[in-house]
């Protein structure tokens, strides 16, 4: 349990639980693996079976349910019984989500939790939304790639609003950290998904400087790359024709480290039909550092036979891309 639990007084000595009778876990005659629970924990648990069996929603049932929850997070059953209560008895929701943060505080990625979180914030309404989006803020500070926080917020934005900060929000986390994958799935979300920002294509162009800045910055950061990918989603003839993005290709090729994404953009560009300069040709031949092997003439096929010796977790992947290339004429 908590701190603030140490010195708990036991259920059975409490004037107000005497007239409950505990109702222990039947393991059955014979348990082959009888779980050994502490004293404090096997009590809790006797009493709330006991108010759980006779349906009790009272201000008695929801402090044994907080005390349930402190000693086990996880038991959606409790969770669940806990929710008609504050249903029965017209509880300060309010409150509750100061509950809630304070399970967060040490188990944030407890499913039962946020569930049960966005069970409270769907009767608060738009009212506790921006308390809600700040609270979350404060769990994604102590671990920013909370998949649970991300999800919750998502919902929080698509549901009650709140949009209008969400890309300056990104922004600020890439600035902490430009290999945060999270953000950069979020500030996709949000360009694709905001009502006030037009959507992808009308996003797109800004949004291509912003990630090809992030790009030369860390080149060897993949999630830019995917991302400037993305941005192309199902419109490649308006990919392969950005000059900005055969650009950074070039631009990373010619420092002759990092170079691993950038070539496997220009990979994904000449399999649709991008015509390569002869400037590409000579900065993919530069990265050839073997005297017994030449490249292929191909230039896909040469950037293949490249990525099979400086990306050697994935060579097989490699051989078989270019055993899918087509064969020259």
């Amino acid at each position: 349990m908590d701190s603030d639990e140490g010195d708990r007084e036991p259920l059975s000595r409490r004037a107000e639980w005497s007239d409950v009778i505990p109702l222990p876990q039947d393991d059955g005659p014979n348990p082959v693996v009888p779980i050994a629970y502490k004293e404090d924990f096997r009590e809790t648990m006797d009493y709330f079976r006991a108010i759980y069996q006779a349906d009790e929603r009272s201000p008695r049932a929801l402090c044994l349910t907080r005390e349930a929850i402190l000693a086990n997070p996880g038991n959606y059953t409790v969770w669940h019984f806990r929710r008609l209560v504050l249903q029965a008895l017209n509880a300060d929701l309010y409150e509750e989500l100061d509950f809630l943060q304070q399970i967060a505080n040490s188990n944030a990625k407890n499913y039962q939790l946020w569930h049960h979180r966005r069970w409270v914030i769907e009767r608060l309404g738009a009212d506790a939304r921006a308390k809600e989006l700040e609270l979350n803020k404060e769990i994604l500070s102590r671990d920013t790639k909370n998949y649970h926080a991300w999800s919750h917020r998502r919902w929080v934005l698509q549901a009650l609003g709140g949009w209008e900060d969400e890309l300056d929000y990104c922004h600020c986390l890439l600035e902490q950290d430009v290999f945060n994958n999270s953000a950069w799935n979020q500030r996709y979300f949000v360009i694709t998904r905001s009502p006030f920002l037009g959507g992808l294509k009308a996003m797109r162009e800004s949004e291509v400087r912003y990630t090809v800045k992030a790009i030369l910055a860390q080149p060897i950061n993949e999630s830019p790359w995917r991302y400037l990918r993305g941005l192309y989603k199902d419109d490649i003839e308006a990919l392969v024709n950005d000059p900005q993005v055969f650009s950074v290709c070039l631009k990373v090729m010619n420092t002759k480290s990092n170079y691993i994404f950038a070539l496997i953009m220009l990979l994904d560009l000449l399999c649709n039909d991008f015509q390569p300069s002869q400037e590409f040709r000579d900065a993919v031949d530069a990265l050839w550092t073997s005297d017994t092997h030449p490249l292929d003439s191909d230039l896909a096929k040469a950037i293949c036979y490249i990525l099979e010796h400086v990306d050697s977790l994935r060579a097989g992947y490699w051989m078989w891309r270019k055993s899918k290339l087509p064969q020259a004429a």
